[in-house]
């Protein structure tokens, strides 16, 4: 599966996979950014993201993360 910036629930849950124990409230929107682009099914364009999308993914990934560690 292909993933672009609009798949922010699935980015999420490819980034909890690899990060599990790190609350994602503490990652650097650069970090995130990086992090994004350097996966593997990741094809979407690196300048094509900006905060609003970023958020998307982090809170996603947030909620994966909150789901684990309750």
């Amino acid at each position: 599966m292909e993933l672009d910036w609009q798949d922010a629930e699935e980015i999420a849950l490819r980034l909890f996979d690899r990060y599990p124990d790190l609350d994602p409230l503490t990652v650097r929107f650069t970090q995130m950014h990086q992090w994004v682009t350097e996966l593997s099914e990741f094809k979407g364009d690196p300048k094509a993201s900006n905060e609003k999308i970023l958020e998307a993914i982090q809170m996603a990934w947030y909620e994966e993360y909150k789901a684990a560690h309750e």
